[in-house]
């Protein structure tokens, strides 16, 4: 790749985005003088170009660790020029996070930049009691972290700690699209953070190509932007879905879309989307196999990239100018809007649902973006992988397929239904929630033997990089993953999870905090599913009980369940009185009587996905006897009775012996 195309390339991309983000000033308003406390124009303007870089800053740094933990070798310079630019982007972030930290406070607080004690004592406050701030200090703190990271790290395994601190950088920016308590926050958060994340991998992985292509020859750099589209159709899926929810959720209507710079703003991100698809479909059928074949095709693929690059600096400008341009529909938490609301609006942001009904269990959806595109995509990897198999002559058990998909129907559900619609106003439900994500469907996933799917259906790279095959094996083989998987170990986190959760502070936040609840629905998949695993998988782990410690492990969790489901039945005080209690519920049974339906709920429900895990093992057990008759009787059949014939023969020489001795 020519020179000037590497250094045409990020300043053309840097060009179109400032570009776009005037463009989008102008038509939103945001860069408008203000009638009253206005912050003058460098906040006006210094914001959004500050915001801006952070986004920038962060795709590199996100798509750049991206590429390298997924698409490139340690063992050539490609993975070392991709963590320079992880490295460089990361500082970048960190120094834009923090101009863009201060610019925040001088424009809500409306104090003047200076460098006075008052100024400092104010920023400091700001930055420890105001939630804007406090999420701006925890973004500046993991970019200083990240850039740590990215410039001391090199070795491929250590790579996954650079790639985790990169993606926790979006989380303070997701949060603060939507304010906390407001209408939908829940879903907006999850929604923006897929939005960022899926942008950032989508621009940072094809920045990443440019700057590899100078270490690398056409038939690598065909190969490298393969493994990119791939990535680059996931993130297209993302950004897409997420942009639909976060315009709808701030939009409101067909006619603000029209009728407001906000919505005009959309359209124009919108178009611009549109037109990135095309460029992606084009890369991947025309553009990707004319790489390696002659230098023209390569050329023409660099060319194309600078102009795909162009548009997405568009799409960068214009959602820098979204984020300071006023949306049709109030973001503001409704406590703070003014008016009367009801105490479950205070608490939750939204108002209380109607009365639940068994029909509502049907009726009633709450989406979250998030968890739906995990089950799209793990529905979609796992069909794609048995499609694979069965064209490669290999069988695939059709029970395993219907246990995976029917597990995340139901995490669907769970995370998108009734469940989610009710489980903040109802401990019952919320219990519901809680037994299907720890117990029945981690049960049904498990029998799926996804891993043992992916380790068939996946290539073996042999050109130094490690893909999704390579990453599970290492993954199996770890000592922490022997830890985990121990059959002791996960019995007690399995069983010790509920005590824990209930009994400490840590329900108080997963049910008043986005972040604490996504957690709890992570959590508990995992501790149900590693207890699954270790129980009556099909998937390879370092050590299982023998079949008799297993059951006597699964009673004596059930035992666990049913003595916790008891101390809720029989318990005289409210779990989460502050929440539970003080929702002003007037319809249903009262919070005490609903905690004792919770109760009876993790004790009889919850038992069912046991009972039938026993069953499991049970089969299990007989059946592994039934195969080691088999082994026997074949072993047998080979060595023609060799055995038998020798302890018959012992039989009777004790026997001539005694005869003797008589």
């Amino acid at each position: 790749m020519p020179r000037y195309l590497r250094v045409l390339a990020p300043a053309l991309l840097i060009a179109a985005t400032f570009a776009a983000l005037l463009l989008g000033l102008g038509i939103g308003g945001a860069a408008a003088e203000r009638t009253l406390a206005d912050p003058g124009a460098l906040v006006r303007f210094g914001m959004p170009v500050a915001r801006t870089l952070v986004n920038l800053s962060m795709a590199g740094l996100i798509g750049s660790v991206v590429m390298t933990v997924w698409a490139l070798s340690s063992e050539r310079p490609e993975s070392r020029v991709a963590m320079d630019l992880a490295a460089g982007s990361a500082a970048v972030l960190t120094v834009a996070s923090s101009a863009t930290l201060i610019l925040t406070f001088v424009d809500v607080s409306g104090l003047a930049f200076s460098g006075e004690a008052s100024f400092g004592a104010a920023l400091a406050q700001f930055v420890t009691e105001v939630e804007l701030g406090q999420l701006w200090l925890i973004q500046l703190l993991l970019a200083a972290v990240t850039t740590v990271l990215a410039f001391a790290i090199r070795e491929r395994r250590l790579t996954l700690l650079v790639l985790v601190a990169a993606m926790a950088t979006a989380l303070p920016l997701a949060q603060q699209g939507h304010a906390a308590g407001a209408s939908g926050h829940g879903q907006a958060v999850n929604s923006l953070l897929v939005h960022l994340v899926g942008a950032a991998v989508w621009l940072g992985g094809l920045l990443t190509l440019v700057f590899i292509a100078r270490v690398t020859d056409r038939r690598r750099l065909s190969v490298l932007t393969a493994r990119y589209s791939t990535l680059a159709l996931f993130a297209f899926i993302g950004v897409a879905a997420s942009g639909v929810v976060s315009a709808w959720l701030r939009v409101g209507g067909v006619d603000a879309l029209l009728g407001t710079g906000y919505g005009q703003l959309v359209l124009l991100k919108t178009a611009a989307l549109v037109v990135l698809g095309v460029f992606g479909a084009v890369q991947r059928t025309r553009l990707i196999p004319s790489i390696a074949d002659t230098e023209r095709g390569s050329r023409a693929f660099m060319w194309f990239v600078l102009a795909e690059l162009a548009v997405m600096g568009v799409a960068s400008g214009i959602a820098g100018a979204l984020g300071r341009t006023a949306t049709p529909v109030a973001l503001e938490p409704a406590r703070d809007q003014g008016g009367r609301i009801s105490p479950a609006e205070w608490l939750t942001g939204d108002p209380l649902p109607p009365e639940l009904t068994p029909m509502s269990y049907l009726t009633t959806w709450r989406f979250d973006l998030a968890w739906t595109l995990v089950c799209v995509f793990g529905i979609g990897l796992y069909l794609a992988g048995a499609i694979r198999l069965a064209r490669r002559g290999d069988r695939w058990p059709v029970g395993r397929t219907i246990a995976w998909c029917l597990g995340l129907v139901l995490l669907f559900y769970t995370t998108n239904g009734a469940l989610n619609a009710y489980e903040q106003y109802l401990f019952s439900v919320h219990m519901l929630a809680h037994m299907m994500l720890t117990m029945l469907i981690p049960l049904v996933l498990v029998l799926g033997a996804p891993v043992t799917l992916a380790l068939r259906a996946t290539e073996k790279r042999d050109d130094g990089s490690w893909g999704g095959r390579e990453w599970i094996l290492w993954a199996v083989q770890t000592p922490y993953s022997r830890i985990i998987t121990h059959p002791a170990v996960a019995a007690v986190v399995f069983a010790g999870s509920l005590w824990v959760f209930y009994f400490t502070p840590i329900a108080r936040w997963a049910a008043s905090e986005h972040l604490g609840h996504q957690w709890m629905i992570i959590h508990f998949l995992i501790a149900g599913y590693l207890f699954n695993l270790s129980m009556v998988g099909i998937d390879p782990v370092p050590y299982r009980f023998p079949y008799p410690l297993r059951l006597v492990t699964l009673f004596a969790t059930m035992a666990s369940h049913a003595f916790f489901g008891v101390t809720l039945m029989t318990g005289d005080g409210l779990m989460l009185a502050d929440w539970y209690g003080a929702m002003g519920r007037t319809w249903g049974a009262t919070p005490l009587e609903d905690q004792v339906t919770g109760g009876g709920i993790a004790w009889g429900i919850g038992e069912l996905p046991t009972l039938a895990l026993a069953l499991i093992v049970a089969v299990q057990w007989s059946r592994s006897d039934v195969k080691e008759q088999k082994r026997k009787d074949r072993a047998a059949d080979r060595s023609g009775d060799v055995e038998l014939e020798a302890y018959n023969a012992m039989l009777a020489r004790r026997a001539g012996g005694q005869s003797h001795r008589d």
